[in-house]
């Protein structure tokens, strides 16, 4: 990356009034994070939305690709969009990658900005046993996102917890990916074209992640 190019993000995340965080394990990153991402930023009048891969999952394993491979692929992934960033905060943090602590991390280096949390509609629905909901709160705007077809009810319900009234709902593009998927496919040797990036898919056929013994990644 060039050095103006560089000034250039830098000045765009100090400078943001509105940031969106999408964090998750990215293991590996797909079309649809990214069509949350943006459906986010239009939707919401976010500045920029900053993709954080998070360092140690603490409540999931993450699949054969380590940290790095994860922050890098985010970075592939996300190149060509002038307002996705991605952060090594959790890559580069020692432990469980915990919510609340990148959020108080954040709110130090960017306090001009309101922060707004993208949780997947399952996820959030979780939110209450999360580590330090309400200080999360106190944090971030917390979005759940969901798809076409979610029963919105159990969103709805999620507003009746207290210190959750403010919780906003986004339904964003019905896409049926997921990195598990992605990565069942992989192992049997089929393509993933469409499904992710094709930088993506490039750097998962070089490096042979998630590919079975004596199986090649088809493009």
């Amino acid at each position: 990356m060039s050095q103006f190019l560089y000034i250039m993000q830098f000045d765009q995340l100090t400078t943001a009034t509105h940031i969106g965080i999408l964090g998750g394990a990215f293991d590996p990153i797909h079309f649809g994070h990214l069509a949350i991402a943006e459906e986010a930023r239009v939707r919401l009048g976010l500045d920029v939305i900053l993709f954080i891969p998070a360092g140690r999952p603490p409540h999931k394993p993450t699949g054969q690709a380590d940290a790095e491979q994860r922050f890098l692929m985010a970075t592939l992934a996300t190149a060509d969009h002038p307002r996705f960033f991605v952060s090594r905060l959790e890559v580069d943090r020692d432990g469980p990658s915990y919510t609340v602590d990148t959020l108080r991390a954040l709110r130090e280096t960017y306090p001009q900005a309101v922060l707004h949390l993208l949780v997947g509609a399952d996820m959030a629905l979780d939110f209450p046993s999360w580590r330090e909901p309400r200080t999360i709160l106190s944090l971030a705007r917390l979005v759940a996102v969901t798809r076409p077809g979610y029963p919105i009810e159990r969103l709805q319900q999620l507003r009746e917890t207290p210190g959750m009234e403010s919780a906003e709902i986004l339904t964003a593009p019905g896409l049926d990916i997921s990195s598990t998927d992605i990565r069942a496919r992989l192992r049997d040797g089929m393509s993933v074209r469409y499904l992710t990036p094709d930088a993506v898919a490039a750097y998962i056929a070089k490096t042979g992640l998630y590919r079975s013994a004596g199986r090649n990644v088809t493009l």
